[in-house]
């Protein structure tokens, strides 16, 4: 029997009106990821160990872009004017399906993976505190489970790997829609780590956002001598920032805004000419975004000619509003129920608490049930919150995010506790069930045309019906890649020493010396009660 007849047999044994992939091709590509497990891990703990910030991705980028061109992809690095940015395409004809997840550590949050307690590995250093260390693992091997498949059963289609570049930052997706990147693909998978197992589809209820630096420019003077010939940049900050904070009041709650300084003069004694300050505003819709960036403008216009300074400013990103695709998001449910959770061991539930008990969060299992599918009716009404540029995307193209098992439930997010578990067993096996989650999808998209239709037709009479992309990106904006370039110069070299060796180890935590049963089973200390009003 040939490929193409074999196929033929397979789809005739499918659900009704071909509802999803025939479960024998599921079942091989879930085999092929198991078989790729263990480097799986190996990616997972290796790019921990780069714990690379935003757009300082280099070692991170250069990693997964060497490990898809050795299994046949076709890399095209530097993307969208983005050094650590890359797509990596395989297969031809067929639907073309994009796989993506962020890539970027966050500064200050180094810290021994494996360690209940917080022990940095540099004191200072950036570190995977969010877990974006196992994202692009798991799409890896999730492609290469279904290129298998592909190839063996003669199925067209082509794939898309792409990374998420500064993601903390939200400092790339609008520039990679800007450049086309998506201009052709027909549905688009993300994955994020998170506590459980689950996908959702409708507006995700967090904020859009948009990241920009206002800058004053004044006139030195000498502070005590003459200070009335000076024209003070830093003045200007300052009243920029007192003027927005007394306008939070007549703002609608669901905003999120904050700000720090990024230079506030040289020295007391010199009024200072240059000073800057940096904003991200966050709204839940296009509209208001916009509405709280020409705020800011006009507060920061106003500081000037109160300060007799001028004024200038640059978006140095964007993220729109998260709205996922239904039918993509049923299809994905599906085999995320199929697959299931990971079968923790008894180590695994140990470490769980002795991580919580250690930092005084709360006591909370590693996930043992998969939750209903999140839909509007099951959210709740939100008032707003974080921001992911996946949202770019998302109103380009037919998109999900699946969360994934690969972290400890009740750690601080943008925390040292979020990178505790991130090169452990607990981040190996999250990672292995959404691989299979994915792979599982995307062969029920290259299989089933009425997919892709249904989320297509979704896309445009549903999502686009009430609201449409609106980036906040001038023509001349550009991607800030000059973001954390000092701070690595300086603790890259304190970090490299530290860099993962599979060619020696088995595990990162074997070579860092840490057993982690032993931890696991190791009666945690919880931290001292906190003295009242603190």
């Amino acid at each position: 029997m040939t490929k193409t007849a074999l196929l033929a047999v397979l789809l005739a044994g499918a659900a009704p009106a071909l509802a999803a992939a025939p479960k024998p091709l599921k079942a091989e590509a879930a085999a092929g990821v198991e078989a790729r497990a263990a480097k799986a891990a190996e990616m997972v703990d290796q790019i921990f160990s780069f714990a690379e910030p935003g757009f300082q991705e280099v070692r991170t980028s250069e990693y997964l872009c060497k490990i898809l061109e050795e299994n046949g992809f076709k890399v095209t690095r530097g993307v969208a004017g983005i050094p650590t940015a890359f797509t990596a395409t395989w297969g031809e004809g067929g639907p073309l399906i994009a796989l993506g997840s962020d890539i970027d550590g966050l500064l200050g949050l180094s810290q021994y993976p494996g360690s209940p307690a917080i022990k940095p590995m540099v004191e200072g250093a950036p570190g995977h505190g969010e877990g974006h260390n196992s994202g692009m693992p798991l799409m890896v091997t999730a492609a290469l489970a279904v290129k298998d498949v592909m190839i063996k059963h003669g199925i067209k289609g082509r794939l898309m790997l792409w990374p998420g570049v500064a993601e903390e930052l939200l400092g790339t997706k609008a520039y990679y829609v800007r450049a086309g990147m998506f201009k052709d693909v027909d549905a688009s998978i993300f994955v994020h780590v998170g506590r459980d197992f689950n996908t959702a589809w409708g507006n995700g209820g967090n904020n859009g956002m948009v990241s920009v630096e206002y800058s004053f420019k004044g006139k030195t003077a000498h502070a005590a001598g003459q200070p009335w010939d000076g024209r003070s940049a830093l003045d200007a900050v300052e009243l920029m920032n007192v003027a927005w904070n007394f306008r939070r009041e007549h703002i609608r709650p669901q905003q999120r805004s904050h700000y720090v300084i990024t230079d506030g003069g040289g020295q007391p004694n010199i009024v200072p000419d240059k000073a800057s300050v940096w904003y991200y505003f966050r709204e839940q819709d296009f509209k208001t975004i916009r509405g709280l960036y020409e705020t800011g403008n006009t507060i920061a216009k106003a500081a000037a000619m109160a300060t007799g300074t001028t004024e200038s400013h640059r978006v140095l990103g964007y993220a729109a509003p998260n709205y996922s695709n239904k039918p993509l998001a049923e299809a994905a449910y599906a085999n995320i129920v199929a697959v299931g959770l990971p079968k923790w061991t008894a180590a695994d539930q140990a470490f769980a608490k002795a991580m919580q008990v250690t930092n005084g969060v709360k006591v909370e299992p590693l996930a043992t049930e998969i939750k209903p599918l999140s839909t509007p009716d099951n959210r709740g009404t939100s008032l707003g919150g974080g921001s992911d540029d996946i949202g770019d995307i998302m109103w380009t193209v037919p998109t999900i995010t699946i969360r994934y098992p690969s972290n400890i439930p009740n750690a601080i997010g943008h925390n040292v506790q979020s990178a505790i578990a991130m090169a452990t067993p607990i981040a190996h096996k999250g990672v292995v069930v959404g691989a299979k989650a994915v792979a599982m999808t995307v062969l029920d998209l290259m299989t089933t045309p009425k997919i892709i239709a249904d989320a297509k037709a979704w896309f445009k009479d549903v999502q686009l019906k009430t609201d449409s992309y609106d980036p906040v990106l001038g023509p001349d904006d550009t991607p800030a890649i000059h973001l954390n370039q000092r701070i690595m110069a300086e603790m890259r070299p304190k970090q490299e020493k530290f860099y993962y060796d599979p060619s020696k180890y088995k595990s990162y935590l074997e070579q860092l010396g840490i057993d982690y049963e032993k931890v696991a089973m190791t009666p945690p200390v919880a931290p001292p009660p906190r003295a009242p009003g603190q």
